[in-house]
């Protein structure tokens, strides 16, 4: 009996032995479960953490790429732009290259604007004063210009302080004269002759810096040539008032009288005889002129202008107020250059005042 009972007690103790053995190794293959489970988590995680970040790194990768794409396009888009513009400015450029080959065997000068910057330094150099009003004698060397300006100013071509003359173009560089009346406001410029080898006639009005003058006087002596018709069709550019002087009209008229049979050295010439050839030649002399002129304006494009017809000799008795008995336009156009010059001013003061007025 005792034998038997200690047979069970071992018999328990051995099963509550195993029972704990297995309790014990069942919570540590719990807990092993347990782990790997957050392992297993972890690695989910960490993968699923991957797979976002690389997702978002592939956002951005495509819209690294798209802007990049557009750029390309936009760059592209640009480049056929300036291709384009390119193009079509090499097109204006041949264009313009034609143009100008075709206007120069044609004859046709280019035309040139000056820069602002140009016309200050004209200017300057003229001696410009918003006073005074600005004539400038301009055309082709050997016009008279000079011995013209003498005359306007009451001089002879000798006296002193009077503009240099001489049959071959005497003027190399622009001149600047003061009225001989100092209460005048005007002053003369004595401008080199176009044609001569030192001044091409195409490059005339620009480098002579003619776009600064109030008044330009054309003259010529002989024939109106294409430097007079350029020199006009610039002044209408700048609207410049412009005045065609024929000069030397004595001596013209002396030549056709001997071309009609004048002779001054044959004493039997009469007075009468020479009197009806001198005013056959004037009027013969005052016609053609006045017909070439206005062929010339006409064929030019140019509107119709008065020609006015002068020899120097005359307008220095005019200016001196004599009462001279060969007189064709030298009144007329002195006359009408001091009333251009008055008009000018009085226009210039009125603009002076309506600036002060608004002013105030």
């Amino acid at each position: 009996m005792v034998q038997a009972e200690r047979a069970a007690n071992e018999a328990r103790s051995l099963a509550e032995a195993a029972a704990r053995d297995a309790t014990e190794e069942a919570k540590r293959r719990a807990a092993e479960a347990d782990e790997e489970r957050k392992r297993t988590l972890a690695i989910q995680e960490q993968a699923r953490q991957d797979a976002q970040a690389a997702a978002e790194q592939a956002k951005v990768l495509e819209q690294a790429a798209n802007e990049e794409k557009a750029k390309a396009i936009a760059a592209q888009e640009a480049a056929n732009e300036s291709k384009k513009a390119a193009e079509e400015e090499v097109a204006k450029a041949n264009a313009a290259k034609d143009d100008a080959e075709r206007q120069l065997k044609e004859g046709i000068q280019p035309v040139v604007t000056p820069t602002p910057e140009e016309v200050q330094a004209a200017k300057r150099r003229v001696q410009y004063q918003e006073d005074l009003f600005h004539f400038a004698v301009a055309g082709v060397a050997g016009g008279g210009k000079s011995s013209l300006i003498n005359a306007f100013r009451g001089l002879r071509n000798k006296d002193r302080g009077s503009a240099a003359t001489g049959v071959t173009e005497t003027t190399l560089a622009m001149a600047r004269y003061a009225n001989s009346h100092t209460e005048d406001p005007y002053v003369w410029y004595d401008i080199p002759g176009a044609g001569t080898i030192k001044i091409p006639d195409w490059q005339y009005f620009n480098a002579q810096g003619l776009y600064v003058f109030d008044c330009i006087i054309v003259l010529f002596d002989n024939r109106f040539t294409m430097t007079d018709i350029a020199i006009l069709t610039n002044c209408r550019r700048f609207k410049i008032p412009t005045y065609i002087v024929r000069s030397k009209a004595d001596q013209h008229i002396r030549n056709l009288m001997r071309d009609m049979g004048y002779d001054s050295d044959d004493d039997e010439d009469d007075e009468d005889r020479k009197a009806k050839l001198q005013r056959a030649a004037r009027h013969q002399f005052i016609e053609q002129t006045r017909r070439s002129v206005k062929d010339n304006l006409e064929n030019a494009n140019l509107p119709d202008q008065r020609v006015y017809i002068v020899s120097n000799e005359t307008m220095l008795s005019v200016v001196k107020e004599k009462r001279p008995k060969k007189v064709i336009d030298e009144i007329e156009l002195l006359s009408d250059l001091i009333g251009e010059a008055q008009t000018r001013r009085a226009r210039r003061d009125a603009e002076a005042a309506n600036g002060t007025q608004s002013g105030i």
